[in-house]
């Protein structure tokens, strides 16, 4: 991703945070207290704000640091969208089929955060 992709999905991750947030604190609690995944809920939101700062501050660096940090900021995003989704779907239909794929997503944002790192270290 380039850097106006990185902060423009840095910002909407940050947006959509605060809003199923809100949403899931509000109108979606009982749901949740329901489905015993009132903590699972906060977890995904709480790592999708997390990496919505990580792809800001990405993109700020992006200037300095490269072409190859553009895989990090892909990576912790896809990994974003498919860890904290998976586990937002998973809290609303406690279906466990969801939550089988919440790993990769992990996997995928330990990936982004590694070639977070290699750019890092190759840096001349």
């Amino acid at each position: 991703m380039n850097q106006k992709q990185t902060l423009l999905y840095g910002s909407l991750l940050g947006l959509f945070g605060v809003a199923l947030g809100a949403f899931g604190a509000h109108a979606l609690k009982g749901i949740l207290l329901q489905n015993g995944r009132v903590e699972t809920y906060d977890l995904a939101v709480r790592y999708q704000f997390y990496h919505a700062l990580a792809l800001l501050i990405i993109g700020l660096l992006m200037e300095k640091l490269g072409a190859t940090i553009k895989w990090a900021s892909l990576l912790i995003f896809v990994g974003v969208v498919i860890f904290s989704g998976s586990l937002y779907l998973f809290a609303l239909t406690n279906t466990t089929t969801f939550a089988i794929i919440t790993p990769l997503g992990g996997v995928l944002m330990l990936l982004g955060w590694g070639s977070l790192c290699y750019s890092i270290v190759t840096k001349k």
